[in-house]
């Protein structure tokens, strides 16, 4: 794998090679990552996996027409293959007004913050076993655990590096360790299966493998014997397991693309109540080791904290560059780049403000209703916002857990359910959006 400085330079070199070729504006990305996981099912060793991988992609521009393309060969005849390639492609693709690279007055040059994404700690294929092992041990150790899905442990790394011929070059690299333990509870046709994993850049970051294992355990166990509810409206409390994808519904939402297609739920309403008041819905992509923390987006424009919804207003839509365009406006730094083709949009390390109370203040005067521990489905329309997906969880009755349930589907609509929305005080910061539990009255729960 090369470092980043290689890697920016092999961009730049792809870059070169585009303009000889006839491309009269081009950007190249050069990614790379390696990896190693263990897997152990029951206290034996199940699977092994060693995997490396190195991309590279262009992106050109000739008038108003662009192609992509990419390759796995980094041999400087292929280059040259790639470049011609993409020039024909280009020369017959139809044209796009709103298509072309960042504008060069908004570029970042640095120099970056430091954020902290890479760990020399590398544990051995023999330590990750034992990292896993141990973690399936304590799982199984909890009462009313009777087999397991398996437990792993992995690690790796990857380096990104982005080239336009404007004038951007910049690269970074990351690492990863990740705990995962997967486990099975009860007897015949009465059995659950849940569990628990993290990820981070620094493997101290982790908590212990007995205590994923332990989490893991305890929440298959919970899940024994669930009930059934009746329908009807009725609070809905999410947990923090589940929370985060109703913010990021919302940052679906706030994409400039569906803006621009017109197919979002918050087309016409920038700056409206969209929350309750004083809600506020946060970004920091400097954020010292970070999930999704970066220097640049995938268009090579800075990245910088802010604030996406305040006072329970959406401050902005987010933008890669060809959005901006077409609605008029500028871009906002939100650009990603996966393997090939245009930019889509994304943010990094976003949260939710904690509230001020805690989640068993948040549930205290719930007489009948429902938390929420699993979503099941894709039951989003983000066009209108209609929310119907199915769930299991646990049962509130007089402020107090009653037991699971299984079963059942929520649904609402966004727009109401945001403004319905409030917010306990145990926000972590261990995902790649880090949401509180978080409760919203007046949701449809359908079961029996």
């Amino acid at each position: 794998m090369l470092t980043p400085e290689q890697a920016k330079d092999r961009a730049n070199d792809l870059v070169e090679r585009a303009r000889r070729a006839g491309a009269d504006a081009a950007d190249a990305i050069y990614a790379a990552n390696a990896s190693e996981g263990i897997q152990v099912r029951l206290g034996k060793l199940e699977d092994v996996e060693r995997s490396e991988s190195e991309h590279i992609a262009l992106r050109l521009f000739v008038g108003r027409r662009s192609a992509s393309i990419g390759s796995s060969d980094l041999s400087p005849q292929a280059l040259d293959e790639l470049a011609e390639r993409a020039i024909s492609m280009a020369r017959l693709a139809p044209e796009d007004a709103y298509a072309g690279l960042a504008p060069e007055e908004l570029l970042s040059h640095g120099p970056y913050p430091e954020l902290d994404t890479c760990d020399t700690d590398a544990p051995s294929p023999q330590q990750l076993r034992e990292i896993a092992e141990a973690g399936e041990d304590a799982a199984r150790a909890v009462a009313g655990v009777t087999n397991s899905d398996g437990a792993s442990a992995s690690q790796g790394g990857g380096v990104f590096a982005l080239a336009t011929s404007h004038g951007f070059a910049g690269g970074h690299a990351s690492t990863s360790h990740s705990i995962s333990v997967s486990v099975v509870a009860g007897e015949g046709g009465a059995k659950q299966r849940d569990n628990a994993w993290r990820q981070a850049h620094h493997r101290a970051d982790l908590p212990s493998a007995a205590e994923i294992g332990l989490l893991a355990g305890e929440r298959a166990v919970a899940r024994l014997n669930p009930g059934r509810v009746r329908s009807g409206p009725m609070p809905v409390v999410f947990d923090p397991r589940v929370s985060s994808t109703l913010v990021g519904h919302l940052l679906g939402a706030m994409s400039g693309n569906a803006i621009a297609r017109r197919s979002s739920f918050l087309l016409d309403r920038l700056g409206e109540q969209i929350l309750p008041p004083g809600t506020v819905i946060g970004e920091d992509p400097h954020r010292p080791r970070g999930l999704r923390s970066r220097p640049f987006d995938g268009e090579g424009l800075a990245t910088r904290a802010r604030n996406l919804v305040e006072d329970g207003r959406v401050t902005g839509w987010l933008l890669d560059t060809a959005a901006a365009r077409q609605l008029g406006m500028e871009p906002t730094g939100h650009a990603a780049r996966s393997g090939g083709g245009s930019p889509s949009v994304s943010v990094s390390n976003v949260h939710f403000a904690a509230g001020e109370v805690s989640p068993e203040e948040l549930i205290a005067d719930i007489a009948d209703g429902i938390y929420v521990t699993e979503l099941i489905g894709q039951g989003v329309n983000g066009v209108t916002g209609d929310y119907s997906r199915g769930a299991s969880g646990l049962r509130i009755v007089d402020g107090k857990f009653a037991g699971p349930v299984a079963e059942l589907t929520v649904a609402g609509n966004l727009l109401s359910m945001y403004a319905n929305m409030r917010a306990a005080n145990d926000l972590e910061w261990h995902r790649a959006i880090n949401v509180p539990t978080l409760r919203v009255d007046g949701m449809t729960v359908a079961g029996d």
